[in-house]
């Protein structure tokens, strides 16, 4: 299969021209280990090679040596090669050396030590609209960050192409399969998460029942602030099983590990209110896929259940924000106040700037998107939180352009970075 060209890989080009080694992080297929050869001159795969534990009790250097960058691929398994690695950079003292690639963290009670100054990190995800092809990209969020209005674009969609992209996902090795194929394979994708994975990361066997209810609950709840208590009691409801809260905070923890879920946290602002700030994150998978898998859900259960495939659209919507927000050096979050005032996603720079996005699966919410927008920003201080530089909304179906009001609405296939 012929690489397709991922929004990371001037980033990840960047990164190693400016430290010795790259640590590349993402969940299992999300791609790095094909990003990262386009780069390598040299790779071993630690999970492949099965001289590979030998040769690091007896002579750990040699795992390093070969043309640079060298490609250390799925490092997690040895993770104390970790500081070798960062021992080899500080004796060569030349950049772009080695490229760690892996699928979890290391257990917190690995000693490693700290990689500043020689590691830069590199978060990767699955794919967005734009890198699958289905956005064309003309309307950037660098275009947003610099205030330029949206110029009408018609790049209708049907639903049925959002719900089969729901079902099939960002995963780079399924661009070319069914949607049957699709949720075939992530559905098998969930099942070894439940049986292999999430007990092999820490080496600590764990219930692939309860493991299993825990993902249902938490693809029921998808874009929502819901916490571990409403977590223990809908997995009660639903699954007729019984998780205590400790248990439910160790596998969230071990997901987290396993980069198979990702919270949107809340924005950290100023508000000229008498309300508080609400600091839950909001839960999202970091494929959307997975939710839509967990569940065992199809074309037909989603276009009957169109509230909730709003939801699982949002978060559809907040991984692609992540992806574009990287490459524009930014980080996307979430608003919630205690009179109940929410917007979808708030994307702002390291700099300070910010766009906010509600986002809605039809265009018969706009209206109220748009006056839940207007709302908010006549919130926001403009003295402490940053300069607003545009308020946005993106829709699944329907045509791109800005409204009289200076609210761009935006189709998600016409959205890029």
């Amino acid at each position: 299969m012929e690489y397709i060209n991922r929004l990371i890989d001037k980033e990840l080009q960047r990164k190693l021209a400016a430290s010795g080694a790259v640590l590349i992080r993402g969940a299992k297929a999300c791609g790095k280990t094909e990003t990262a050869m386009q780069f390598a001159q040299s790779v071993v795969h630690l999970d492949q090679d099965n001289n590979i534990p030998l040769l690091f009790e007896t002579a750990p250097s040699r795992i390093l040596m070969g043309a640079t960058p060298r490609l250390l691929d799925e490092w997690q398994v040895l993770p104390n090669l970790w500081n070798y690695v960062r021992r080899e950079v500080d004796k060569r003292q030349v950049n772009a050396q080695f490229i760690l690639t892996g699928s979890a963290h290391p257990q917190e009670d690995t000693k490693l030590h700290s990689g500043a100054g020689r590691f830069t990190i590199l978060d990767m995800r699955t794919m967005s609209w734009q890198e699958l092809g289905l956005s064309s990209g003309k309307i950037s969020l660098a275009d947003l960050f610099a205030a330029k209005p949206v110029e009408i674009v018609d790049e209708p969609i049907e639903i049925d192409l959002i719900i089969s992209q729901l079902i099939k996902g960002g995963f780079p090795r399924q661009i070319n399969s069914s949607v049957a194929q699709a949720a075939d394979i992530n559905r098998a994708y969930v099942e070894l998460l439940a049986d292999v994975d999430m007990s092999r990361v820490s080496q600590t066997k764990r219930d692939p029942l309860k493991i299993r209810s825990l993902l249902k609950s938490l693809a029921r709840n998808t874009s929502t602030l819901v916490d571990n208590t409403v977590l223990e009691k809908d997995i009660k409801a639903h699954e007729g099983n019984s998780l205590s809260r400790p248990t439910i905070y160790d596998y969230l923890d071990v997901l987290q590990r396993l980069m198979i879920i990702e919270d949107q946290p809340a924005w950290n602002t100023h508000i000229r209110s008498t309300h508080t700030l609400r600091n839950s994150a909001k839960r999202h998978f970091t494929d959307v896929s997975l939710a839509v898998a967990a569940l065992g859900a199809n074309e037909q259960a989603l276009i009957n259940d169109l509230k909730f495939t709003g939801f699982l659209f949002e978060s559809m919507v907040v991984h692609d924000l992540r992806v574009y927000g990287q490459a524009n050096d930014a980080k996307v979050y979430h608003y919630r106040d205690s009179s109940g005032l929410e917007v979808d996603s708030i994307v702002q720079k390291y700099n300070g700037d910010w766009c906010a996005f509600e986002i809605k699966l039809g265009v018969g919410e706009i209206e109220a998107a748009a006056a839940n927008l207007l709302r908010f920003a006549a919130l926001v201080d403009p003295l402490k939180s940053g300069i607003l530089k545009s308020l946005n909304i993106i829709t699944g179906t329907g045509m791109s352009y800005t409204r009289k009001d200076g609210i761009n609405v935006i189709s998600i296939a016409s959205l890029g970075a």
